[in-house]
């Protein structure tokens, strides 16, 4: 099954590239439409869009998810249930095509909300209250921005249409800032920005090969998908302003805690976080081209990461603690080099793949008019990147030996680590490959020499402060515990989990319950139809006793009618 389907997805992978690069070279674009009715001038039609954007990001959405299944044949192997797990992750690959190729905010919705349930199933799938949890916590999130698209699709009726590739260049007028929020509020959802950050660590419960399909090419980049298709009438607005601003606080966030984070899962979910952050800032700015380069590299270096991690947890028992880890590179070599290589093309180390968009776009923004502070989150974001990074490979690669009685570590297996290779050689190579295909002409890029190599110093003090914050954590006391509240308001994402779940609905629900006992369960209930139905069966339980004929009863009756009788003659 495993096979099958790489094979099937591995070649609508080549022909969706192929037919890309074609469409980039010879400048053409192919829609398809079918008209279903007409509403007051307004037709309701499903848009299928066959652009070199959206057969690019097809292709590699297919060429990763090809991968992804071909490793979970291995990974999966021990679940009984191993071919409902395929046909789910086919069924969200699915759902990512269709919203990848729909222009139509009605026809998106297909795709859009089938990315919603899917990925609810596949985080709830070891059922257990702890994914559970996840779960609903995913879904309800996602669901803010479902809503946020169905207004969207009630006030783009104004406009005769809902095609928001074509449309979006008529939305620069203030009348529809209310459009552009909701488009912009359906983003941050979908790619868990600032305040709807918690799910995304969450989502963590899902087994491995999924978070290596959703972080990197998948649910989280659909929102990010979006922006770029809407991203001209984003240009001098309102709402422009607010998304930068956003989208910076959350890569600083997203940064910030993963320094302080043990789950190995949750420091990639978070640097996925970082790099979405990365992605909506700069199509807030307008380059939209640079976003969607960013987002293609980033998914095939992050599901690389994934692997690598989805393979020290398999061989560590399930640990996931990096803790628990150390010196994985005498056990593992094959597995360790190629999570360097990943980590090195997300640092942005020369000619990988993370090099040739992370220079470029903090440069273009260096260069933007952008305000002091989202330059300075630039800056601390960048640091804090390196820094986690080389605090990842210290914990779990060279670090002090810690796996205890764990002998049988090993990297032997092919299906695990021959997608690995593939992805590795797309770490490598993908960055320049893509550079050339969508950039024909090169950014002209005008600094200060100071300004210019602020980037490398920035990588190279996050690397150091990285790694030797944990030499030193291991002789001399943790000052991060005198400063018990400020760490942990910053490594628990500025407490968002507590605000998204418990903390903000514990008001309401408390309410809600004294209300209910109050007057569903209190007089009304009691005078109601619970007072009514009791009288009636106490009643029809009295009379049913009459009716049973039995002797005993007869002569009570008698018996009284007797005395009744007597009295009266009296």
């Amino acid at each position: 099954m495993s096979f099958t389907s790489m094979l099937f997805l591995m070649i609508g992978s080549f022909l969706s590239i192929i037919m890309s690069i074609y469409e980039l070279m010879m400048d053409k674009c192919y829609m398809i439409e079918w008209d279903i009715l007409s509403i007051n001038s307004s037709s309701i039609v499903v848009t299928y869009i066959f652009d070199w954007m959206s057969m690019m990001f097809l292709g590699f959405v297919m060429f990763i998810s090809s991968m992804v299944l071909y490793y979970s044949g291995e990974y999966m192997s021990g679940c009984k249930e191993i071919n409902r797990f395929m046909y789910l992750v086919l069924a969200f690959v699915g759902s990512m095509g269709i919203f990848i190729l729909s222009p139509n905010l009605i026809s998106i919705l297909l795709g859009w909300d089938g990315l919603g349930l899917v990925s609810y199933v596949l985080v709830i799938y070891y059922q257990n209250e702890k994914c559970a949890n996840a779960g609903m916590l995913t879904v309800l999130s996602n669901r803010i921005g479902d809503v946020a698209i169905l207004l969207s699709i009630g006030l783009m009726l104004s406009l005769g249409g809902w095609n928001f590739v074509i449309y979006s260049y008529y939305l620069s007028d203030e009348m529809y800032l209310l459009m552009k929020f909701l488009f912009v509020l359906a983003a941050m959802t979908k790619s868990a920005q600032i305040p709807f950050s918690a799910w995304l660590p969450a989502a963590m419960a899902a087994p491995t090969p999924v978070s290596a399909l959703v972080h990197s090419s998948t649910l989280v980049t659909a929102g990010v998908y979006l922006m770029i298709r809407f991203s001209p009438s984003l240009l001098n607005s309102e709402v422009q302003i607010f998304l930068l601003l956003i989208s910076c606080l959350t890569m600083f966030m997203s940064g910030l805690g993963a320094n302080f984070e043990y789950d190995l899962k949750k420091i990639i979910a978070l640097s996925t976080l970082s790099q979405l952050g990365i992605m909506l800032s700069i199509t807030a700015m307008g380059l939209s081209d640079l976003a969607f380069f960013h987002l293609l590299t980033h998914a095939l270096f992050k599901a690389l990461l994934f692997m690598c991690a989805g393979v020290i947890i398999h061989n560590m028992k399930e640990f996931q603690d990096i803790r628990c880890m150390g010196v994985l590179s005498k056990f593992m070599p094959f597995t360790s080099m190629m999570m360097n290589l990943s980590n090195l093309a997300l640092c942005g180390a020369p000619f990988l793949a993370g090099f040739y968009f992370k220079d470029l776009i903090l440069e273009v923004a260096f260069m933007s008019h952008i305000n002091m502070l989202s330059f300075f989150l630039y800056v601390l974001s960048t640091g804090l990147t390196v820094s986690y990074t080389f605090r990842l490979i210290y914990y779990s690669l060279v670090g002090n030996l810690n796996l205890g009685s764990l002998s049988n570590i090993n990297d032997e297996s092919r299906m695990m680590t021959s997608p690995m290779v593939i992805l590795g050689s797309g770490s490598v190579f993908g960055g320049a490959l893509l550079s050339w295909m969508i950039f024909p002409e090169v950014y002209l890029i005008f600094m200060s020499f100071y300004m210019k190599m602020l980037v490398l110093i920035l990588s190279i003090v996050g690397g150091i402060f990285g790694y030797m914050m944990n030499m030193m954590s291991l002789s001399y006391g943790l000052m991060s515990l005198y400063m018990y509240e400020s760490s942990f308001f910053g490594g628990l994402m500025w407490n968002m989990p507590f605000l998204s779940t418990l903390k903000f609905n514990y008001g309401s629900l408390k309410t809600g319950k004294y209300y209910l006992m109050l007057s569903d369960k209190g007089w009304s209930e009691l005078l109601g139809g619970q007072g009514f139905f009791y009288f009636l069966m106490k009643g029809s339980g009295f009379y049913q006793v009459f009716q049973d004929n039995t002797i005993k009863i007869i002569m009570k009756i008698f018996l009284l009618g007797l005395m009744i009788l007597f009295f009266m003659l009296v």
